[in-house]
């Protein structure tokens, strides 16, 4: 699991059945004190209702994105799990 702020949508006009339906995110993972880059921006699968700016969890269990997606065989790596508070 890692910090990761939402930067931006994407949108696929062909992308895999397992991902029908489903929203991509573009998230920069964070540092640990939630503003430096750790590494390049992500796509993730949004499973939180997250919006541009928030800083979620990211995972990229792969077993909880196949249960997620209801498809054994998904392309996807990385999905969000939780909305981080604000302090």
């Amino acid at each position: 699991m890692q910090l990761a702020r939402i930067i931006g949508t994407t949108t696929a006009t062909v992308k895999h059945p397992s991902l029908a339906g489903a929203r991509l995110l573009v998230v920069q993972p964070l540092m640990a004190d939630r503003r430096s880059p750790d590494g390049d921006p992500q796509i993730a699968v949004d499973t939180v209702a997250a919006s541009i700016g928030d800083v979620v969890v990211i995972t990229s269990d792969g077993r909880l994105l196949r249960d997620i997606l209801k498809s054994e065989a998904t392309p996807a790596r990385w999905s969000t799990i939780g909305l981080v508070d604000t302090p």
